[in-house]
């Protein structure tokens, strides 16, 4: 079994990890391991964890994982959207869309890292609700409002794909959601559409998460 050690931007994408992940890739021989960033550290009691304020906290850990000599490869599970404007490779992105601007800062992340055979970079596009786009129907049974499924599948039909919707603060697939359901948790909700959702309708769907699922799929055979 190869580990791979994923830092994740906070709970739900760890639960992400160990509910739709793992089983899928532990039949293929490799063990995906979610780490949490770590946004503040404590000498007594639990560290500050989620979110992404800045990169040296993405860094710090990111060099720390690197020091796990047991594992295969380290990756990442970070959002797109709200990237910190000192993230590598931030100045001057010459993509015409978002897939190749996400792919140009996984370049540029990876370069950082001196391009390390055991690290590979994946930021979701533009962050972890597209996903969710990639079957509305379940989302909204999971929201217990069936009947909204129609405006959630008109915002999806908009785009050629869930990781095209908007990167903006109030088109965001998340604000997308809020706006539908203000109710929506994404630490509640989100894992539990994603589970009934499915890993290959989400792989069909996200071509650019299908690619990373891909990637680590291939560790096992090597």
């Amino acid at each position: 079994m190869r580990k791979v050690l994923i830092l994740v931007e906070g709970r739900t994408e760890e639960r992400f990890v160990k509910d739709v992940l793992q089983p899928h890739l532990w039949n293929r021989g490799v063990h995906p391991e979610p780490k949490i960033v770590v946004t503040k550290r404590v000498k007594q009691g639990s560290n500050f964890t989620g979110g992404v304020t800045d990169f040296q906290k993405v860094e710090n850990d990111l060099r720390r994982l690197l020091g796990d000599s047991s594992a295969a490869l380290i990756t990442t599970m970070i959002d797109y959207y709200g990237l910190p404007d000192d993230f590598p490779g931030m100045q001057g992105l010459q993509g015409r869309n978002s897939h190749e601007r996400a792919q140009e800062l996984e370049s540029a992340l990876e370069r950082h890292f001196n391009a390390s055979t055991r690290f590979s970079a994946y930021l979701m596009i533009h962050e972890f609700e597209a996903l969710l786009f990639s079957d509305p129907a379940v989302l909204a049974e999971v929201m217990n409002a069936p009947s909204v499924n129609r405006h959630l599948q008109t915002i999806r039909n908009g785009f050629p794909t869930p990781e095209d919707i908007n990167n903006d603060a109030s088109t965001k697939p998340s604000a997308r959601i809020k706006n539908l359901f203000p109710g929506y948790q994404k630490g509640l909700h989100g894992p539990l559409s994603t589970a009934r959702i499915g890993l290959e309708t989400m792989r069909r769907e996200c071509m650019h998460f299908d690619q990373w699922v891909a990637k680590l799929e291939r560790l096992g055979s090597g």
